[in-house]
């Protein structure tokens, strides 16, 4: 793993109010969809942090970003701040930047909601890694 310095965010706190009301501004399907997602970050470890930034929820390992949820006109996006350097086996992952990737859920159409749950996962145990690593 190639060493990078990390993004780091300040005002972390185990659970944002900023982010309910965020949260409760969305209703509908895409609403649902960010709350959805947003909790299996949450659930990742015990060390999950978050903090409203850039208009959308981040869960952060402490101040460092891993994931993040933002709710668009027609879609949802789950965020990753590590994400082009994430395994992406069924290639749900988008975006050409250095760094970030993101996955794109819209009402009706069907999501591999395994392989999302597991990018999730494998993205909180990244950046736990290069945070304990240096």
């Amino acid at each position: 793993m190639m060493k990078t310095d990390l993004l780091r965010f300040d005002g972390t706190v185990q659970r944002d109010p900023a982010i309910e009301r965020w949260m409760e501004r969305h209703e509908g399907e895409l609403g649902a969809m960010a709350r959805e997602w947003f909790e299996v970050m949450r659930a990742c470890g015990d060390e999950v942090r978050e903090v409203f930034h850039d208009g959308c929820a981040n869960a952060c390992l402490g101040d460092v970003p891993f994931g993040y949820v933002n709710v668009f006109t027609a879609h949802v996006n789950v965020g990753f701040f590590q994400g082009a350097s994430l395994p992406d086996p069924t290639a749900l992952l988008q975006g050409s930047g250095k760094f970030m990737r993101h996955v794109k859920l819209r009402p009706g159409v069907e999501t591999d909601e395994v392989a999302l749950r597991q990018l999730i996962e494998v993205a909180y145990v990244d950046i736990k890694t290069r945070v304990e690593n240096g």
